[in-house]
């Protein structure tokens, strides 16, 4: 599965809402598996949005023919857009479903690692970070995606953001701790993403 990452900045927030609507038209595409997305907690005019294709070759498929027409009702709405693909390693917690309907909030963390560091990285995120997240009530699913250049997504969706609040606060500074995040980590951003039920696709 391929996850891609869309970040930002809204300059025209009505015609920009408008126009994420049209996206709906993803629907037919082949290979297309699931869309949605927010406003961050944080940034109040950055919006983030996560789309999932069964592979590679169903999204160039896509890029090459439909992706313009959809795309033209939001020209002039945005600036800085920054696009990221990640190809799927593995599920934080089983059984990742691209749905955002039960969802409240998604976090995510954008992490470059060090190039000797990425076996360790990779393997702390199966044994500390993911059974962690899973046992957390209120984290319903997440997905940990790579791209090339030592690059990974890890990516949560949780029910509330206060549960997600929770979690931050009783644990994340322990986990980190004990998976050596520090020593394998050379540059991270992430946000918190309040989910807009119309935007899911």
């Amino acid at each position: 599965m391929l996850v891609k990452w869309i970040r930002c900045t809204v300059v025209d927030r009505r015609g920009f809402e408008r126009g994420q609507r049209k996206w709906a038209g993803l629907l037919g595409e082949p290979g297309f598996r699931g869309q949605g997305g927010g406003w961050s907690r944080g940034r109040p005019h950055v919006a983030h949005l996560f789309g999932f294709w069964e592979s590679r070759a169903f999204y160039d498929s896509f890029m090459a023919r439909s992706h313009d027409r959809l795309a033209a009702s939001q020209v002039g709405t945005f600036k800085d857009i920054q696009v990221r693909l990640f190809e799927h390693r593995f599920d934080v917690k089983v059984g990742f479903r691209p749905q955002f309907s039960d969802a409240d909030v998604v976090r995510f963390a954008h992490c470059r690692i060090r190039a000797d560091r990425v076996e360790h990285f990779t393997h702390m995120q199966e044994k500390v970070w993911n059974p962690a997240m899973a046992g957390s009530p209120g984290m319903l699913r997440g997905v940990f995606g790579e791209a090339p250049g030592q690059e990974f997504l890890v990516l949560s969706m949780w029910n509330s953001e206060a549960e997600h609040g929770k979690y931050r606060t009783e644990r994340v500074e322990r986990l980190a701790l004990r998976a050596q995040t520090e020593a394998d980590v050379a540059a991270i951003a992430g946000d918190i993403v309040a989910i807009e039920p119309s935007w899911t696709v």
